[in-house]
């Protein structure tokens, strides 16, 4: 979390307001090499979740440690299931970790 009072980390990630004078609510998950994994851009009015933030973070961890050989999909938390991204998995995702959550 930063504070950018001249807006130039703001303008570079494009959530800065020049008219306002202000940043919109922004997170960015940056990775070792530079390169953004994730974001999210929300109005003032609406609130952030710290949990999902780290969770999203765990999970970017874990397929860059896995070297892209493990998925996380929606709803995964650390220790549960992963899915093994190949062909085989194209179209069949929700079957695939509808059964792996049977046995998790």
């Amino acid at each position: 979390m930063l504070s950018d009072g001249g807006g130039k980390v703001g303008t570079a990630f494009g959530i800065y307001d020049a008219n306002g004078g202000i940043e919109t609510r922004g997170r960015f998950i940056i990775d070792p090499d530079g390169v953004v994994q994730g974001f999210e851009v929300l109005t003032p009015p609406v609130g952030r979740n710290v949990s999902e933030s780290l969770r999203q973070v765990q999970a970017f961890q874990l397929v860059r440690n896995s070297k892209g050989t493990e998925a996380t999909p929606s709803g995964w938390k650390p220790g549960k299931a992963t899915l093994k991204p190949g062909p085989d998995l194209v179209g069949r995702v929700w079957e695939v970790w509808k059964t792996k959550q049977a046995f998790d």
